[in-house]
């Protein structure tokens, strides 16, 4: 082995080591903010629970925040998110690629409910989750770009839609926004919102037959 080769080997083991230790300092989170409460859980409790000292907590996470922020992340985008995003990209054909999108929405949103629930009840206040969704606003804007640039080299896209104008459409629809008003406030099922989602974005933004 050369020695490009083991500096690449030990390389990918200290990233195998601290995606290891990153993810077990989550998981020990979340289980003492579930059965202590998030105000009643602190960075040392993490570290002892977690088997790693409390300096390491801070040199990964830098706050209990971090911490919040990476466990609603793993909730929203799991292995299935990814599955999801795998097909879209490799889907050619416009409408196919927009009920994806719906798909994919249901899929973050359901999830992230879901585990914003259990937070919740864990005494994690509501502005501190506002403000990590807040925070994705941007990157899930920017990762609509692919979507929207498809629809326009296959010359899909409605005539009287440019390129700005219709990710400004698709992120809007595709905001967490509507999911609650739709699901958590007026009772529509996931099922209900992914398949009204689907044909709205497909009416807004693809040609007429």
């Amino acid at each position: 082995m050369t020695k490009s080769d083991k500096r690449a080997y030990q390389s990918q083991i200290r990233q195998r080591r601290a995606d290891e230790t990153r993810l077990q300092i989550a998981d020990a989170a979340r289980e003492l903010f579930l059965a202590n409460g998030y105000e009643g859980t602190t960075i040392d409790a993490i570290a002892a629970k977690a088997g790693v000292a409390s300096q390491t907590v801070y040199a990964v996470f830098h706050s209990k925040k971090g911490i919040l922020a990476e466990i609603i992340e793993r909730a929203r985008f799991g292995p299935t998110y990814q599955e999801l995003v795998r097909q879209a990209l490799d889907t050619a054909e416009p409408a196919e690629r927009l009920r994806l999108a719906a798909r994919i929405a249901r899929q973050i949103y359901d999830s992230e409910q879901s585990e914003a629930a259990l937070l919740r009840g864990a005494g994690v206040v509501a502005p501190e989750l506002a403000k990590l969704g807040q925070e994705r606003e941007a990157r899930r804007f920017k990762a609509q770009r692919s979507t929207v640039k498809l629809l326009l080299e296959s010359g899909k896209l409605r005539v009287d839609l440019k390129e700005g104008k219709a990710r400004d459409i698709l992120w809007a629809l595709t905001g967490r926004e509507i999911y609650h008003m739709l699901v958590v406030e007026r009772g529509w099922n996931s099922n209900e919102y992914e398949s009204w989602l689907a044909d709205l974005l497909t009416t807004s933004l693809l040609k007429r037959k």
